[in-house]
C-alpha cells in the first residue's frame, strides 16, 4: 500500500469518526430529532455528499453511534465487574449499577443503543462484537456451573433496561433506584447484597 493510499484511508477514518462524534454531541445537546445529515454536514464542515460517502443516512449514523456506545458500555461493565469482590452477587450488583449509571449519564447514546429503531441485531449470529462483550459481562457474574447463566443474564439485562427506560421517562422516580437494584440482584443472585 502506498503512502498516499494510507494517508487517504487514515483521513477517511478520521472523517468517519468525526461524523459519529458530531452526531453524538448534537444528540446529547438537542436530542436525536436535531440530528440531520444537513446539520451534521454543517457541523463537520463537509458537504452532504461527503457525509453520504461514509453513511447511507441518519439510520446508518445512529447504528454507528450505537455500536460505539456498546463498546463503551462493555468496557464500563467489565471495569465494574473486575473492581468488585469475587462473590457473584457483588459482581452482579456492580455491573448492574454501572449499567444504570451509563444509561443516566448518556441518555442520547442509550436511546441510540436501546430505544430508537436500528438494524442492530441482539442475540443473533450478526450481533456486533461490542454488544456481545457487554452481554458477556453479565454472563460472567453468574457461576460457570449454572447452565442457564445466559438466561439469567438476559433477564437481568431486560429488567435493568426497564428500570432505565422507566426512570428516564419519569414514570418511576430515580430516588428508588438503589432499592430496585438491590431487589433485582437479591432475587436473581439468590443472596442479599449490601450497598
Amino acid at each position: 500500500m502506498s503512502a498516499v493510499t494510507e494517508r487517504r484511508e487514515r483521513e477517511r477514518a478520521q472523517r468517519h469518526q468525526l461524523i459519529i462524534t458530531a452526531a453524538r454531541e448534537l444528540a446529547e445537546a438537542e436530542g436525536w430529532e436535531a440530528v440531520t445529515t444537513r446539520r451534521l454536514a454543517e457541523r463537520v464542515e463537509y458537504s452532504q455528499p461527503v457525509l453520504y460517502s461514509h453513511f447511507d443516512g441518519k439510520d446508518a449514523i445512529m447504528r454507528a453511534v450505537a455500536v460505539e456506545g456498546f463498546g463503551e458500555l462493555a468496557a464500563r461493565l467489565r471495569n465494574a465487574r473486575l473492581a468488585a469482590p469475587e462473590q457473584p452477587a457483588q459482581a452482579l450488583h456492580a455491573v448492574c449499577r454501572a449499567y444504570l449509571e451509563f444509561a443516566t449519564e448518556r441518555p442520547a447514546l442509550y436511546q441510540a443503543m436501546f430505544i430508537l429503531p436500528t438494524d442492530v441485531k441482539f442475540a443473533h449470529a450478526e450481533t456486533p462484537a461490542p454488544l456481545r462483550a457487554g452481554f458477556d459481562e453479565f454472563v460472567s457474574c453468574f457461576r460457570s456451573d449454572n447452565r442457564r447463566r445466559e438466561l439469567f443474564a438476559e433477564v437481568t439485562w431486560s429488567a435493568l433496561h426497564g428500570i432505565a427506560a422507566l426512570t428516564a421517562s419519569g414514570r418511576i422516580p430515580p430516588s428508588g433506584q438503589a432499592e430496585r437494584l438491590d431487589l433485582l440482584v437479591t432475587q436473581i443472585a439468590g443472596t442479599p447484597v449490601g450497598r
